[in-house]
C-alpha cells in the first residue's frame, strides 16, 4: 500500500520545508521531495501542515469517558478522540485507585494494546497511588499509599508502565526509582511536597520528569527553589505541560519557553473526561468535579482537576502565546517524548521513521491523522 501526500508544508523539529511531498509505503515514510510518484492513495495537502503525529503522555480520558472506569470500551473511546485531535500515540493514564481495581484497569489498557487499531499505545502512565496526601490535589486521598516496587511491578507485569508519577520525598520512593529505573520505567516526581535537595536524592536514583509541571509541587522561593525551581534549573529532568493557558497561565509558558531548552519541554493535555464536553459535573476518581467554561475543579475544595485541553489547542496555545516558530515547539510535542521513552523512529518527517503523521489546518485544526500508514481520523 502506497500513500502519497503531496503540495503540503512539511514541519519537523527544527525544520519547515514548503510544498512538499510524501511517500508512504508500508507503514513508513518512504521518501520526502518534491516528486510526483504513483500510488494507491493520493492526499492533496494543499495549505495544510504535516507534523510529526502528537505524543500525549499523560491522558486520563475524553468525552465522558475515563480510563479508570475500568472498561476496555471506555478506553477505546478516549483513543477514537484522541485521533481526533491528532494524537497518534498516547499512554492512558491512571488515577490513584485500590490495589485489586488499578490492577483490572491495567488489565483493560492490556487488552487494548492487543487491538492497537486506533492509537498506539506503548505502555501507561501510573500517576499515583505512590503520592504526598499534602499534595493529593485531584486524587482521592484516601487511596494514597506508600512507594510499593512489589506492586508497580505487578502492574508492569500486565501491561508496560512507561512512566510512573510519585513523590520523590515519601518512604521507599528512592528504591522504587532505582528498581523501576532499571526496569525501563521512567519515574517523575508529582504530586510532592519535596525540597528541591529531596528531587535532586530522587534524580540521582534514576527520577527523569516532572509531571504537569507547577502543579501539584513545591513553588519557586527565593530560600528554597523547590521542585519548580528545579525544573527550571536542572538539566537532569525534563518537564511535562499542560498548555491550556490555566494550569500554567501565559507569562508562565512565556517564561518556560524562554529559559528551559526545547529538549527538556513535553506537552501534554492532562486531559479527564471532561474534555470534548461542555458544562456539567462529573467523577474523577470517585470525586465530584464541576466543569464550567471549559474548567475542571472538585466540587469540594476547588482544585483544579485534570485538564479539558485538546492537544492540537495545546500546539496552538503555545504558538499564539510565545511567537515561536512551530518548528521549535514542535519538537516539544512528540520527538522528545519519544527520546524519552525510547520510541525509535517516532517524532519526526523523515524517510525511513515510522508513517504517524498529522494534517493541521492553518487555525490548528485537525483534517487527518495518519498512524502506521493508515489514516485513522478523516476531518
Amino acid at each position: 500500500m502506497k500513500t502519497f501526500i503531496h503540495h503540503v508544508t512539511i514541519v519537523s523539529p527544527q525544520q519547515r520545508l514548503e510544498a512538499q511531498s510524501i511517500l508512504i509505503e508500508d507503514g513508513m515514510i518512504a521518501m520526502i521531495g518534491s516528486d510526483t510518484v504513483a500510488a494507491d492513495e493520493v492526499i492533496d495537502g494543499s495549505g495544510l501542515l504535516a507534523v510529526p503525529g502528537l505524543f500525549d503522555i499523560h491522558c486520563h480520558g475524553a468525552d465522558g469517558a475515563d480510563v479508570c472506569d475500568n472498561s476496555l470500551e471506555s478506553v477505546r473511546h478516549i483513543a477514537r478522540k484522541k485521533l481526533a485531535e491528532g494524537v497518534t500515540t498516547w499512554l492512558p493514564t491512571t488515577l490513584t485507585q485500590p490495589r485489586e481495581t488499578l490492577r483490572e484497569i491495567v488489565g483493560k489498557v492490556a487488552q487494548y494494546r492487543t487491538q492497537e487499531d486506533l492509537t498506539r499505545c506503548p505502555g501507561l502512565h501510573i500517576e499515583g497511588p505512590f503520592i504526598n496526601k499534602e499534595k493529593a490535589g485531584a486524587q482521592n486521598p484516601e487511596f494514597v499509599r506508600l512507594p510499593d516496587w512489589e506492586e508497580l511491578r505487578g502492574l508492569h507485569d500486565i501491561a508496560p508502565a512507561r512512566i510512573v508519577s510519585l513523590a520523590p520525598e515519601m518512604p521507599g520512593a528512592g528504591e522504587l526509582i532505582a528498581m523501576a529505573t532499571k526496569g525501563g520505567i521512567v519515574c517523575s516526581a508529582a504530586h510532592t511536597s519535596a525540597t528541591y535537595a529531596q528531587l535532586s536524592e530522587g534524580i540521582a536514583a534514576g527520577l527523569k520528569h516532572l509531571t504537569h509541571f507547577g502543579n501539584a509541587m513545591t513553588p519557586l522561593h527565593h530560600r528554597e527553589i523547590g521542585v519548580v525551581g528545579g525544573g527550571l534549573y536542572d538539566p537532569r529532568v525534563n518537564i511535562e505541560l499542560i498548555c491550556d493557558t490555566i494550569h500554567l497561565c501565559p507569562d508562565m509558558l512565556r517564561l518556560i519557553f524562554s529559559v528551559v531548552p526545547i529538549e527538556r519541554l513535553m506537552m501534554i493535555t492532562d486531559s479527564v473526561a471532561a474534555s470534548w464536553i461542555g458544562n456539567g459535573i462529573m467523577q474523577l476518581g470517585g470525586l465530584d468535579v464541576v466543569i464550567e467554561n471549559h474548567v475542571a475543579r472538585l466540587k469540594v475544595g476547588g482544585a483544579l482537576a485534570g485538564s479539558t485541553l485538546l492537544a492540537n489547542e495545546g500546539l496552538r496555545n503555545v504558538v499564539e502565546v510565545t511567537g515561536l516558530p512551530i518548528e521549535k515547539v514542535i519538537q516539544a510535542t512528540s520527538w522528545n517524548q519519544a527520546q524519552s521513552l525510547g520510541l525509535a523512529g517516532f517524532g519526526k518527517i523523515e524517510a525511513g521513521y515510522h508513517a504517524d503523521i498529522t494534517l493541521l489546518r492553518q487555525d490548528f485544526s485537525v483534517a487527518r491523522t495518519i498512524v502506521a500508514g493508515e489514516s485513522r481520523f478523516i476531518a
